[in-house]
């Protein structure tokens, strides 16, 4: 599968039709994710129709848009006219369909896109590993014995086993971020409030983002330039974030500031996560070390708004049907249901003052680098997983290097390190809101010096 401009380039010249690159992706679909488990819905009759439609005004001398023909599935949280958007729970199998597209759907649709159906994850989104009691484990490209990550596991597997160019995510605390690493492909999660939610169902407002994986930075970039942009129909989105526009991708970082986070970073990465991210310091030059204080205090903060929220948008189902949610979910939101008030509000307040700790370090600083996992992708069914001579729960534990950055909005892009002799681990680029470019171009540069890629398995 060729990368996302790569195809659209493609189709605009004539090279091939998007009902013939459509055709192609339906047909590794059908061959394939039958042992990846990548897809709740497979939306064969109108994924042709908007192909056709695609090739018709190209036919005519339209331009159907910069995705013209690009196949692409979203997670199944993410509206779809005509499907009843499950957000990996039983429950919600027996809703009324969708009337209209999420607006990233929408937008996506509008640039020439074509949408081929959604994608599994973690119920309600609440985990880390995409083994899904309802609809089945989302096994990762590299190895179908161990786990793609979540919850956005479908999205991220589907990129990384070459089914489709790009998918649509959801973030709250990694959700985009570790699955894409441990798939090893680009998981962007921007500023939050950047993306519309329109149409998404929400998990956490307070921490709730989406996002996208790709195989390319351009392809991360194009796909950011479509989405973005102020919508009504998200009072975040339209209140608080106005719309600008990305500079033009450049490799020319001299002035980019980059330092390695230190200390809590650190503690609990295995020596791979940390090689990775010394891979990238070198590559770049980077010798200076910056520290996030209270980052520990920060994904306990996260972990406590999440409960509290999550438990909040549920509590009618978990009294009419408890039995019908993966017991780990139901267990989790009934624990945050029981949350003390004054213990979120104490979280939040917290919240305001570790943004103001973190704005400070930006001051001197452009992008931070991280580990993105502490480990390589665990196997389907781990409980445990040993870090820093602790033994520890694999599920939490995922998201240990990304709950205290998405608890702040920070923009962050995933990067993918592919290690000769193991599984692939992923690199967080770090910047202060709304500084999408200046990640995208310190991305650009790694990629074409070889430093990062994608490298799809042939499994």
């Amino acid at each position: 599968m060729n990368d996302a401009v790569s195809v659209a380039k493609n189709v605009l010249s004539g090279k091939v039709s998007a009902v013939e690159i459509t055709q192609a992706t339906l047909a590794k679909i059908g061959t394939k994710d039958h042992e990846l488990n990548c897809f709740t819905d497979i939306t064969v009759e109108t994924a042709l129709q908007d192909a056709a439609y695609i090739d018709q005004n190209i036919a005519e001398g339209k331009n159907p848009g910069v995705l013209a023909g690009v196949p692409f599935a979203v997670k199944n949280l993410f509206n779809i006219a005509g499907l009843t958007t499950l957000a990996g729970s039983k429950i919600n199998a027996g809703n009324s369909p969708a009337i209209q597209d999420a607006t990233a759907v929408s937008k996506l649709k509008k640039a020439g896109a074509v949408l081929v159906g959604a994608l599994n994850m973690d119920e309600y989104a609440y985990g880390f590993v995409t083994e899904n009691i309802h609809y089945g484990v989302t096994r990762n490209p590299h190895d179908l014995q161990r786990v793609a990550g979540g919850s956005s596991g479908g999205s991220a597997a589907a990129v990384a086993g070459g089914l489709v160019p790009f998918t649509l995510g959801s973030d709250t605390n990694g959700s985009i971020r570790v699955p894409a690493a441990l798939c090893g492909i680009f998981g962007f999660k921007p500023t939050y409030g950047r993306l519309s939610r329109a149409g998404v169902k929400l998990f956490s407002s307070s921490l709730d983002h989406i996002g996208h994986f790709a195989t390319s930075v351009r392809d991360i970039a194009t796909i950011f330039d479509v989405l973005r942009g102020l919508d009504e129909k998200d009072p975040v989105c339209t209140k608080r974030y106005p719309e600008f526009c990305v500079p033009q991708i450049n490799n020319d970082i001299s002035q980019i500031r980059i330092a390695i986070a230190d200390g809590y970073f650190t503690q609990k990465a295995d020596t791979a996560a940390l090689a990775a991210v010394q891979k990238i310091a070198t590559a770049l030059g980077v010798t200076e070390y910056v520290t996030i204080p209270e980052a520990k205090i920060a994904r306990a903060a996260a972990f406590v708004i999440t409960a509290c929220e999550g438990a909040n948008l549920h509590l009618d189902k978990l009294r009419s049907r408890p039995q019908d949610f993966d017991p780990a979910t139901r267990d989790r939101f009934l624990a945050g249901a029981l949350i003390p008030g004054h213990w979120y509000i104490q979280a939040q307040r917290f919240r305001r003052w570790y943004q103001d700790q973190v704005r400070e370090i930006f001051q001197n600083v452009d992008i931070i680098l991280a580990p993105t996992t502490p480990i390589t992708a665990p196997l389907i069914g781990q409980q445990t997983m040993i870090l820093d001579g602790e033994e520890i729960l694999v599920r939490p534990h995922l998201g240990l290097f990304t709950q205290p950055l998405s608890f702040i909005g920070l923009p962050v892009l995933s990067v993918p390190i592919n290690q000769e002799s193991s599984l692939p681990l992923g690199v967080q680029l770090i910047a202060a809101p709304y500084n999408e470019a200046l990640i995208l171009r310190v991305a650009a540069l790694l990629e074409s010096n070889g430093v990062i890629e994608v490298n799809i398995p042939n499994n």
